[in-house]
């Protein structure tokens, strides 16, 4: 797992939290994800407030919204190879 991404979130959003265990055994297999809180931005806050947390590929840009699962996840960090 050599796509390196960033999960737009923010403290207390128990969606966020589900998509980190979503994302957990990604991480433990060597995904490399960045938290990046929403509120840290005014720009990432009025883009992401409405649909967090969202998944975002650092490669190419793309995005994967929430809900999601282990194989839409596995899905959206492929896409690239079979591209």
């Amino acid at each position: 797992m050599s796509v390196p991404c960033e999960l737009f979130g923010t403290l207390g959003c128990h969606l966020c939290e589900k998509a980190e265990q979503v994302l957990q055994p990604f991480v433990v297999r060597g995904l490399v994800v960045e938290l990046l809180d929403i509120t840290d931005s005014q720009q990432w806050f009025e883009r992401y407030a409405l649909t967090i947390p969202v998944l975002r590929r650092v490669d190419t840009g793309q995005e994967l919204n929430w809900p999601f699962n282990e194989d839409d996840v596995l899905d959206f960090l492929t896409d690239h190879i079979s591209n």
